[in-house]
């Protein structure tokens, strides 16, 4: 068979040769008018980290400090989801409230205790985030009290997959301002109304 592939010229590095550094999400500066998807955590370039649902409070903290995430999901052994833990859960009042309903030392809490699980978990469409700005984006998170928010696309299989999320921190950062959560959660008709009048 011919082969019709070329060798390509290679050359010595220069003295003073430098590593590209890449931009993380978070050190660009944005607007509320900007896109929405410059301040998504989209999950086919940022990996997503999950833990197992008996790992222990302290093993999911110790986790979420390697990954440098506030965040984790929680799956078994085949990946499926079965819900979410964040930073605010290991340090709120969740774990409180299990010990005085429960008993037994805060150590043996494990995630499935104080995790927020599938059942309870809302995501926005991605076809309603390509369309929403910034600043869409910071009233919903306003409004549901969150300092997450998930977003879904329907998988090939017909299936719902989480494909990203935003995260109030972040988008902090890169607003230069600080987005004051409301006190309460609203209903998900609520938040995806705030997302939806984009469309508009």
């Amino acid at each position: 068979m011919q082969n019709n592939h070329q060798i390509l010229s290679h050359r010595l590095l220069a003295p003073g040769a430098a590593i590209l550094q890449s931009q993380s999400p978070g050190s660009q500066t944005i607007t509320l008018q900007d896109r929405a998807v410059e301040v998504f955590t989209d999950f086919r370039y940022a990996r997503p980290f999950s833990i197992g649902s008996r790992a222990t409070i302290d093993e999911v903290n110790d986790k979420m400090i390697a990954c440098g995430v506030r965040l984790l999901f929680v799956a078994d052994g085949d990946g499926v989801l079965q819900g979410l833990v964040t930073y605010t859960d290991i340090f709120g009042e969740k774990p409180v409230r299990y010990i005085q309903e429960h008993g037994g030392p805060r150590g043996e809490i494990l995630a499935q205790d104080i995790m927020t699980p599938l059942a309870k978990l809302e995501a926005l469409d991605l076809d309603d985030v390509r369309k929403a700005s910034v600043g869409d984006i910071v009233e919903t998170i306003k409004n549901a009290g969150r300092q997450h928010m998930l977003v879904s696309l329907t998988g090939d299989t017909g299936s719902q997959v989480v494909c990203g999320l935003f995260s109030s921190t972040q988008i902090e950062k890169q607003l230069g301002m600080k987005i004051e959560l409301s006190d309460r959660a609203h209903t998900f008709a609520d938040i995806h109304g705030a997302v939806s009048k984009a469309e508009a």
